[in-house]
């Protein structure tokens, strides 16, 4: 600024005559304007704008960028309107009549019009999709909306910590709280065990000859766990909360959890999660990459449904089994081409997945007769068959090596099972659908086919041992009572829940189950991607029609071998007037099982007169 200044008063002379030849800035002003004319006094501006900056050089540096902006706003203006990417196309005639066509057709005209697919609100991506080999785009992921997240107050947090460790103290447990997790759902206070301490009483004698007595600790150990857990209602007591969950100990952690209810409850988006690390990573090794929802202390948690590789998940009424039905969909939609995935969906509720009718993914239209629903699971069955066949010729051991050296045209699909209701299934066919699950559940992780099961009655005569056995990945969420919990997850707790996404996760390769709030997909952004996939139907579809395929004799199960009793049987009855089972049992020393059933071979081989029911007169 000093040779601003100095530039400056070199302009003005002191006087006339002689004096006119020199100039208030002396030399040093001259030789900093060069000549007393425009760019002598460029020069000065010059001087004078590079003082500013280095005096103020924040405040310089937003102004430029505020007047950046002006004048790009002026020399380049927005459109006034968004225009929509795409345009609504005709939804695909299938010419099959079906229940399933009645269900997709209840808002199409009475004169037999087919209904365009509904276009949701305009919107347009601010990024470039992706295109597959085979010209797929896969849809961008602003086609979800952006998450909120809420915020929880600290102090109160605090407060509800030091609660804890009162109401402990209070119990005579001595324990602190080590660390605080705050989730959406539940913040997950970490405590750490204290130490119980032995003291005695020591009295020395002075030398005036009064005693002084002093307390030593004798031994000391740490409190155990079941002190602590044993304490979780009087807990939820002090601290005014419906129900919480001890979790003893935490994972990898040498703490106590204990899960308190938020007074405000937050919701997890699908896009908060796929946008983390932890998705990111799974989804770089697996096309099968779905998220679940965050824990307890906020972390995101993803999984691969191929490894894990068939998932049960079980819930009472309204509690979220539809909507993690609807993220994992959403969640596959987003990253995979009908080249990569496709869907057989199974909706007896006929209201939840049918949603989805218009996506090119599906291999059928939505399944919502329970008839037609086991025709598909025997279908199901053979291409699983079909597919072994194909990787015997190959010398392929699963479908990754398979499609490894295969071009996009010739690759095979994965094929996903969504079932919203198994009680409905199992009423129906009880012995070929447990069968067929089964069977799919012991052998089609090679081949592709992975099987996502859904009830709200999770009973023993719905989720039998059997398909237990070959669900190791399961997902409880609330329940009505202890032994719901017990059957599907073997373990007390899915009844503490709160509902409304609130979830138990218990992956193949751990013993307990993880706590979890689920992600939540708005019906507008399943609008939005249905609609995207759509609108993309290059060729005309061919649906499977699963009846086809022929029944199974006895639902697939081999003829059981004829008792070697069976013989002895027919001579006692040929010997004697009246026989029964009882009297079989005496004769050919077994059980009544077996000779109630030795005495139906006799009674269709004719030899024993069928027994009629005595009528009352």
């Amino acid at each position: 600024m000093a040779f601003a200044v100095w530039g400056i008063l070199a302009f003005f002379a002191p006087g006339d005559g002689l004096l006119n030849e020199a100039t208030l800035g002396g030399r040093i002003g001259q030789s900093i304007i060069g000549s007393p004319d425009v760019v002598g006094g460029l020069r000065v501006v010059g001087l004078v704008f590079l003082g500013v900056v280095l005096v103020i050089p924040r405040k310089v540096w937003n102004a430029l960028k505020r007047s950046w902006r002006v004048l790009v706003r002026v020399v380049c203006p927005r459109p006034e309107t968004i225009p929509s990417q795409f345009t609504p196309l005709e939804t695909i005639s299938t010419g099959i009549d079906s229940p399933e066509a009645k269900a997709i057709g209840e808002t199409e005209s009475s004169q037999g019009g087919t209904a365009p697919i509904p276009s949701p609100p305009a919107w347009r991506s601010q990024y470039e999709s992706i295109i597959t080999p085979r010209g797929w785009q896969l849809p961008p992921i602003d086609i979800l909306d952006k998450p909120v997240e809420v915020q929880l107050d600290k102090e109160d947090i605090d407060n509800r910590a030091r609660l804890i460790e009162e109401a402990l103290a209070s119990y005579g447990v001595e324990a602190r709280v080590v660390q605080v997790n705050m989730g959406p759902t539940v913040t997950q206070f970490g405590v750490e065990p204290g130490w119980d301490r032995k003291y005695k009483e020591i009295k020395e004698r002075r030398k005036n000859g009064s005693y002084e007595t002093r307390v030593e600790e004798v031994s000391r150990t740490r409190v155990r766990v079941e002190r602590i857990t044993s304490l979780a209602n009087d807990l939820a007591l002090a601290l005014a909360a419906p129900s919480i969950r001890i979790e003893a100990p935490v994972p990898g952690k040498p703490v106590i959890g204990i899960e308190v209810p938020n007074t405000v409850f937050g919701s997890v988006a699908l896009r908060s999660v796929i946008e983390t690390a932890a998705f990111q990573k799974i989804k770089a090794r697996s096309k099968l990459a779905i998220t679940l929802g965050k824990g307890a202390g906020g972390e995101a948690v993803a999984a691969d449904l191929t490894r894990m590789p068939h998932l049960l998940i079980a819930g009472a009424t309204g509690s979220g089994k539809t909507v993690c039905l609807n993220s994992i969909i959403c969640c596959l939609l987003l990253h995979n081409s009908p080249d990569d995935v496709q869907f057989i969906m199974i909706d007896p509720k006929r209201v939840e997945l049918v949603t989805f009718n218009s996506i090119p993914h599906l291999l059928a239209p939505v399944v919502v007769d329970a008839d037609k629903a086991v025709k598909a699971l025997r279908w199901l069955n053979l291409e699983m068959d079909n597919r072994y066949r194909q990787f015997a010729q190959v010398g392929a051991r699963n479908i990754e090596s398979y499609n490894k050296n295969r071009s996009p045209g010739e690759q095979l699909p994965y094929l996903v099972l969504i079932i919203d209701e198994l009680a409905d299934l199992m009423m129906t066919a009880f012995d070929e659908v447990e069968h067929t699950l089964c069977r799919l559940a012991q052998l089609a992780r090679a081949t592709g086919i992975h099987l996502v099961v859904a009830t709200q009655r999770p009973s023993v005569d719905v989720v039998t041992g059997l398909i237990k056995a070959n669900f190791p990945t399961r997902i409880s969420f609330a329940v009505t009572s202890q032994v719901d919990s017990r059957t599907i997850l073997d373990l007390v707790g899915a009844e503490k829940l709160l509902g409304r996404g609130d979830m138990l996760y218990m992956p193949t390769e751990t013993g307990k189950p993880k706590r979890l709030q689920g992600n939540l997909v708005s019906d507008a952004e399943i609008a939005r991607l249905v609609y995207f996939w759509g609108n993309q139907r290059q060729i005309e579809v061919s649906y499977v029609d699963f009846d086809e395929v022929t029944e199974h004799p006895s639902s697939g199960r081999i003829a059981a071998a004829p008792d070697p009793l069976l013989e002895e049987a027919k001579y006692l009855a040929q010997e004697h007037k009246h026989i029964s089972a009882s009297f079989l049992q005496r004769r050919l020393r077994i059980g009544y099982p077996r000779a109630a059933r030795l005495m139906d071979a006799l009674e269709q081989a004719g030899l024993v007169e069928t027994a009629q029911p005595k009528r009352d007169s």
